[in-house]
């Protein structure tokens, strides 16, 4: 048995080897959910003034910082927490789908002889949970959440939307069924092209920064999990910036009154950069940048630590 304890990864780090045990995806899907709730709690005003920066389209705030105390002079410190409810569940739902899914596409992925997972593998499997957890968790709790975000005002007998159940049954009651799904086409592109390179960048950074592969009983300090979380998730916002902001836009109009001004996801970035020029499909980029990478960083920090205990106790104890 000890051999198996000390069996090495191909060289090319693609995956593990067939006699290395993997940890199960209800505990990747339970590690992930642990990991949202953390995060969510420490990043939710960076999201709410992200979306604030991406609906403006009058230069009302003059930056990051602008918009920040622009929002706590006029609506409250409160007002930085809008949308948290939706924004936690969302999140929390979406890491355990996101984490379990991967871990399943994976299995599916690795070669049925040499259970060998190609980095090729590894990027499918980070798509196609990206793409499942758009559908399934991401566009309608986002939906919700941005149409709680862009409202301004202190008075919530004024908002339209008076919290996140509230919101719901009015876009379904107007806008039907489908106005949960407003924006599904950018954001399954965002997703799935995110997790692709967040999931292939985790396990590379892990393995040249920390010689660490999944299933060696090594557990990652928290301080090592998150640098690898946040280079992970640096790449991703970058690429995708233009899917935000449309996926953005098109999740906040309400498609009650009749006629809308953006039409789909192509009609959108065309409309947004004849209008705005061509870095207008980039709004909200730092305040992204300031979200999604410590985000990763906290995520993983917890998750790492919970599917550690898991290897510890279960997979390497039993190699031994």
């Amino acid at each position: 048995m000890k051999e198996k304890e000390h069996q090495h990864h191909d060289g090319g780090g693609g995956g593990q080897s067939k006699g290395r045990a993997s940890i199960p995806p209800y505990m990747k899907a339970f590690s992930g959910s642990i990991g949202g709730i953390v995060e969510a709690s420490c990043l939710q005003p960076i999201d709410v003034i992200k979306t604030r920066l991406q609906l403006d389209r009058t230069n009302t705030y003059k930056g990051i910082v602008h918009c920040g105390s622009t929002v706590i002079r006029t609506e409250g410190l409160r007002a930085l927490w809008k949308g948290l409810t939706p924004f936690a569940t969302h999140l929390t739902l979406k890491y355990a789908l996101r984490m379990g899914s991967n871990a399943i596409f994976q299995s599916a992925f690795k070669d049925s002889h040499t259970g060998h997972l190609s980095n090729r593998g590894r990027m499918m499997s980070g798509f196609g949970a990206g793409v499942l957890e758009a559908l399934v968790i991401v566009t309608p709790f986002e939906v919700v959440k941005i149409r709680l975000q862009q409202q301004k005002g202190l008075s919530t007998e004024l908002l339209k939307y008076k919290g996140p159940i509230h919101c719901a049954r009015v876009i379904i009651r107007e806008e039907g069924i489908l106005g949960l799904w407003a924006g599904a086409a950018p954001t399954v592109m965002r997703n799935g092209t995110n997790q692709a390179a967040m999931f292939t960048a985790k396990n590379a950074f892990d393995g040249f920064l920390w010689k660490k592969q999944e299933g060696d009983g090594k557990v990652l300090q928290p301080w090592q999990s998150m640098v690898s979380g946040f280079l992970a998730g640096t790449a991703g916002p970058v690429c995708t910036g233009p899917f935000d902001v449309v996926k953005t836009r098109l999740m906040a109009q309400s498609r009650s009154g009749g006629d809308v001004k953006y039409k789909g996801m192509v009609h959108a970035i065309r409309t947004i950069f004849a209008e705005e020029g061509l870095v207008a499909l980039w709004k909200g980029l730092l305040p992204r940048l300031m979200r999604i990478p410590p985000g990763q960083a906290i995520m993983w920090a917890v998750a790492d630590q919970v599917m550690g205990f898991y290897e510890r106790r279960y997979i390497h104890n039993a190699l031994i």
